[in-house]
């Protein structure tokens, strides 16, 4: 069995790619005899501006022990055209049975590959598993999602603190909470583009991520499209940390991604109000 990853860069800190990869390969060496897993190939795609993160970012692959298990490849692109376009750059280089799509600001658990891997191994009829998501303070973030509603989104995104207490119970439902806060495998819709790990097959004949998303959204539109490729299932025994933050709380230009990719989202598989 091979593996392919990706991670997409946009002047992200070594540091948190430093423990990400290192977790990564950690996982694979633990995956590999129990999955039968030969070879996993790395594609770091780097979307960065800036001149500097770029050449620090290829002289840090570069210089990062591989072996003919673990192979690491930079993907330097000639502009920043997305998250998901930067993912797609790779998909025509894939000879992989199964691949992740993963977020630089991840750490895995030492056995998330072998737990997810044995999942799709197990069950032909599963296109994704999602796994169980903390965040720094050790508490879980629930990323799988149900279908969204634009009152819901304004919710989540820029309501104060006590007007999404008043509407806990709508937002947990969106949220997934009541399935996927136990240790029971739950079908989910839509999965978060943090850590996807696909059947390449299937992540190709979805046709990958849709270029019109910059950022945002992205990972729910493919996740309706892989859904007709296979089930998306959570696996709360596959475990991560997340790093990352929310749209509102990364700045004006982040809010505006969010709302133009909203508004994409919706026109293309419909809107939903309440």
């Amino acid at each position: 069995m091979q593996l392919s990853v990706s991670i997409v860069l946009y002047n992200s800190p070594l540091d948190l790619l430093r423990r990400n990869l290192q977790s990564l390969q950690r996982a694979a060496e633990i995956a590999g005899p129990a999955c039968r897993v030969d070879r996993v190939a790395v594609y770091i795609v780097d979307n960065s501006t800036e001149r500097e993160r770029r050449e620090g970012a290829r002289a840090f692959v570069s210089r990062w022990p591989a072996n003919g298990f673990f192979q690491m490849n930079y993907v330097a692109q000639p502009g920043n055209r997305g998250f998901g376009a930067g993912h797609n750059s790779v998909i025509p280089r894939l000879d992989s049975e199964y691949h992740l799509v993963l977020n630089p600001d991840v750490e895995l658990s030492e056995d998330a590959l072998r737990v997810g891997l044995s999942t799709l191994e197990e069950d032909r009829g599963i296109a994704l598993v999602s796994p169980r998501v903390t965040g720094d303070d050790g508490r879980q973030e629930f990323l799988c999602k149900r279908y969204p509603s634009v009152f819901v989104l304004i919710l989540r995104a820029f309501a104060p603190h006590f007007v999404r207490r008043i509407f806990h119970r709508r937002l947990e439902r969106y949220a997934m909470r009541d399935v996927c806060s136990g240790d029971r495998e739950a079908e989910i819709l839509l999965a978060s583009g943090c850590f996807m790990l696909v059947r390449t097959g299937a992540l190709r004949a979805a046709g990958g991520f849709n270029d019109r998303y910059f950022l945002y959204f992205e990972d729910f539109d493919l996740s309706l499209r892989l859904g007709g490729q296979g089930r998306l299932i959570f696996n709360p025994a596959m475990r991560i940390v997340h790093h990352g933050g929310y749209a509102a709380s990364k700045g004006i230009q982040h809010v505006k991604y969010f709302l133009r990719s909203g508004v994409t989202f919706f026109n293309q598989h419909g809107w939903r109000w309440i």
